[in-house]
């Protein structure tokens, strides 16, 4: 028997946890089907979140390919099916992409799996980013080296603490539901690996304290730089991206395990943090950078 997991119709972190909810009760041998016909629009985050998914599965999971012309269209153009034909049955039609370039897609759904990944994907996205980040956004020039650091940290936890590969993709947009139609540009990397908690009791052992769990590793990991590693200087990535974050009143959030932490901006009423989700392997982190009002 297959057990269907239909896909909502706009797709990103929060419409996801329907997806990471239906999952967490499913032995991982359990044949699923996960069906996005009726999807009409994806984040980075619901793409790339998609694609570790189906890493998590014992049996090939199917995936029904959205109905809507321009969806599918879209998700061709991010380079998605180029993966998930690799990791999925596909059923549904995918349409052949006209083209590869557009201007919303900084950088199509990469893999994220060696070092020398990282420094393909910050190779790829410079030019574009500097015209989004100081063209679009009004940032200024120096957001496109920190942009690219912050890439690049996240990037790098995949490697450091998963212990599999993982996927990235960085799209721009109008978002008329949080912020009344200004562009923003939204980086996701997700991977369904050990996890924050597993990571740092690899080095340290489990915490000898009331409280050790997923939540806490995060509060470790995201606010105070904890790392599995010994050397000086390591751990910086993540607390030094969420001051990045800061500074450009953008939005970061990191899942892991069954809890999510989020540093929210005046604009979201997202909460720090929430615990007690339905568990999902891995982590899954978004960035949300906002177009800058000049005055």
């Amino acid at each position: 028997m297959t057990r269907v997991i239909e896909v909502p119709s706009s797709l990103d972190d929060q419409s996801f946890e329907q997806i990471f909810e239906a999952l967490a009760p499913l032995p991982p041998d359990e044949k699923v089907l996960i069906d996005a016909r009726r999807t009409r629009w994806a984040s980075p985050y619901g793409l790339t979140a998609l694609l570790a998914v189906a890493q998590t599965r014992l049996q090939r999971p199917t995936l029904a390919v959205p109905e809507l012309e321009d969806t599918a269209s879209y998700w061709t153009r991010t380079q998605f099916f180029r993966y998930a034909d690799d990791l999925y049955e596909i059923t549904g039609r995918v349409p052949r992409a006209r083209s590869t370039e557009d201007l919303n897609v900084l950088l199509e759904v990469s893999p994220v799996v060696k070092t020398e990944d990282i420094h393909t994907v910050v190779d790829r996205i410079q030019n574009k980013a500097q015209a989004m980040l100081i063209g679009t956004l009004h940032l200024e020039p120096s957001a496109t080296m920190r942009f690219t650091m912050a890439l690049s940290e996240i990037c790098q936890n995949v490697i450091e603490h998963a212990g599999r590969g993982g996927w990235v993709a960085v799209h721009g947009y109008r978002w008329q539901k949080r912020l009344g139609g200004r562009r923003v540009v939204q980086i996701a990397v997700c991977d369904a690996g050990i996890g924050f908690r597993q990571s740092l009791e690899s080095a340290h052992g489990p915490r000898a304290t009331d409280r050790w769990d997923d939540g806490m590793a995060l509060e470790e990991t995201v606010m105070r730089g904890a790392t599995r590693f010994r050397d000086p200087g390591r751990g910086q990535g993540l607390a030094g991206v969420r001051k990045f974050i800061h500074d450009w009143t953008g939005k970061f959030s990191v899942r892991s395990g069954t809890a999510r932490i989020a540093i929210v901006p005046e604009w979201d009423n997202d909460v720090p943090m929430r615990e007690n989700l339905p568990f999902f392997p891995g982590a899954q982190v978004q960035i949300t950078i906002p177009e800058t009002v000049i005055p």
